[in-house]
């Protein structure tokens, strides 16, 4: 007979960021409006590694940005 394997469920949300993002902060802004347009203007970035870990972090941390249409 083989070993027990534990094993623990852990819930997870998913965070979705669409852009675009606001472009620049206003007076009376909540702190997820400020947070979402620092993100939306985090995704511009040019810098390709920079874009790289960018995207990792967002893979470890479960946040997906998408593009209105």
């Amino acid at each position: 007979m083989g070993t027990a394997i534990d094993y623990q469920k852990v819930m997870t949300e998913i965070v979705y960021i669409n852009l675009p993002g606001p472009a620049e902060p206003t007076p009376g802004m909540s702190g997820g409006e400020l947070l979402h347009g620092f993100l939306a203007d985090l995704y511009k970035a040019d810098n390709i590694e920079f874009k790289n870990m960018l995207n990792a972090l967002c893979l470890k941390w479960n946040v997906h940005y998408r593009e209105h249409r």
